[in-house]
């Protein structure tokens, strides 16, 4: 079992504080779920977990099994066994989906545990197959004029044959018809075990009708201001951040 955990962690861009003390913390065979009115501050820990260099922490700890992982580089949390699927993921023009999934599975292993062409193809195919994805989407190039939704398909994509320990999924549900949304869940759902963890950021309930999540954490003033089951989301659901926010006596206003 491995664990990530986050510890009174504060996170400023620009000056401007966005994150003021998030604790959480997530074990593999665990999928947790964070919700929270726009601006609160859900992507900000995504990046913050994953490295981005624009988003600065001022104080706090990210520990992957007890070690502090705030020095490492993106590249090296990503080998360590961490993954964001991004709400916009960036094209990346003459990299073929193939190429770089290939790449990326390869940076994880050791030099003589390397995954051949036959044995990624192979795994590549299933993988595609299981999310209802035409075989040509493997040699475009990567996320290069795809579609919101295929974007979107193209992450969980990475994730299942990346595999890595903790998924962070930053509004994968966002802009997705029905069927869609049925396929994205589907192929995390496929992830669900003892050796792998997800943090899914969501604004809305319809997500987690497929994906249920063990844990679910409200954010709210750039802060994990409520924990509870899958329950608490049908909860939010119902009410709004209105009523909760009035139970823990936070001055929120609601956008219009």
């Amino acid at each position: 079992m491995s664990v990530l955990e986050i510890k009174d962690l504060h996170v400023a861009i620009e000056d401007k504080e966005i994150l003021k003390g998030v604790n959480l913390e997530m074990k593999t065979g665990e999928i947790h779920a964070i919700m929270g009115p726009n601006g609160t501050g859900k992507s900000t820990l995504s990046a913050a977990i994953m490295g981005n260099p624009n988003y600065k922490v001022t104080k706090g700890e990210i520990l992957f099994d007890g070690k502090n992982i705030l020095d490492l580089e993106v590249d090296e949390r990503a080998r360590l066994g961490l993954f964001l699927a991004m709400q916009y993921p960036s094209e990346i023009p003459g990299i073929s989906n193939a190429e770089f999934m290939r790449a990326a599975i390869n940076a994880r292993r050791e030099e003589d545990e390397k995954i051949s062409v036959m044995q990624f193809l192979k795994k590549l195919d299933k993988k595609m197959e299981l999310l209802n994805m035409p075989e040509e989407m493997a040699e475009r190039y990567l996320n290069e004029g795809f579609s919101g939704g295929e974007k979107k398909r193209n992450e969980i994509l990475q994730l299942l044959m990346i595999e890595p320990t903790f998924a962070i999924l930053d509004e994968i549900d966002s802009g997705l018809d029905i069927d869609a949304l049925k396929v994205v869940a589907k192929g995390i759902n496929e992830m669900r075990g003892d050796d792998f963890g997800a943090l899914i950021i969501t604004h809305y309930q319809r997500l987690l009708n497929y994906i249920v999540p063990d844990v679910v954490h409200i954010m709210m003033e750039g802060r994990v201001v409520l924990t509870g089951d899958a329950d608490l989301a049908k909860r939010l659901e119902a009410e709004g951040y209105a009523g909760i926010s009035a139970e823990l006596g936070i001055d929120y206003k609601e956008e219009v």
